[in-house]
């Protein structure tokens, strides 16, 4: 008998295993293997650095799912911000640099450049962003992030508003599909693995 996916709102009290949960779920992606080339580096530097772009960014914009088990620990998450969200103020970037340059130490200045290259080809139309999406390893395959896109796209399609995300794996390329995204660009980082801009036009 299947169980009932239960997606909900992140909350606030929920960063740290959210932020734990994107940790496992991308400890082996290719861009964050380029920036934290060091497996053991990487496994702790994650955590903190989803914590702190979720803290700072996603979660104020309140529009960031979580799915959960049945024994209510988080499963996957889903980091949205909506259409016309501002851009981080400098205010804003302060308060998220000592946690960054915690999380990435000597390689932040490779972690600049992957966002400044999403930056640049970031959409100029509104759009609903997914930022961040995983799922935990012992749970993949099993419907959560399905259930997780569901969700955010039904409430994007209510508004007949677009989305966009970027995918740092070329095996996600084909999931984002299924779910009507279309790559529009390769983008190459200078000695590093490609990213695919991926964009879903509004219904």
């Amino acid at each position: 008998m299947s169980t009932t996916i239960v997606v909900r709102k992140a909350r606030s009290s929920d960063i740290d295993a959210a932020a734990h949960t994107l940790a496992a779920a991308f400890q082996h992606d290719p861009v964050m293997s380029w920036i934290l080339p060091e497996a053991n580096r990487r496994a702790r530097g994650l955590p903190r650095f989803f914590a702190t772009v979720a803290r700072h960014i996603f979660l104020p914009a309140g529009v960031s799912d979580l799915a959960l088990r049945p024994d209510d620990t988080v499963g996957g998450v889903a980091l949205w911000t909506p259409p016309n969200h501002p851009d981080p103020s400098l205010l804003t970037e302060l308060r998220m640099l000592p946690g960054i340059l915690c999380a990435l130490g000597r390689r932040a200045s490779a972690g600049k450049q992957v966002a400044d290259l999403l930056q640049k080809h970031h959409p100029s139309e509104p759009h609903w962003y997914l930022g961040m999406f995983g799922t935990a390893p012992d749970v993949r395959g099993a419907g959560y992030g399905h259930a997780l896109l569901h969700s955010a796209l039904d409430r994007v399609d209510a508004e007949h508003a677009t989305a966009y995300l970027e995918s740092s794996n070329p095996d996600n390329v084909p999931y984002y599909e299924r779910f009507g995204f279309t790559v529009t660009d390769e983008l190459r980082l200078p000695g590093g693995p490609p990213l695919w801009p991926m964009l879903r036009a509004a219904r």
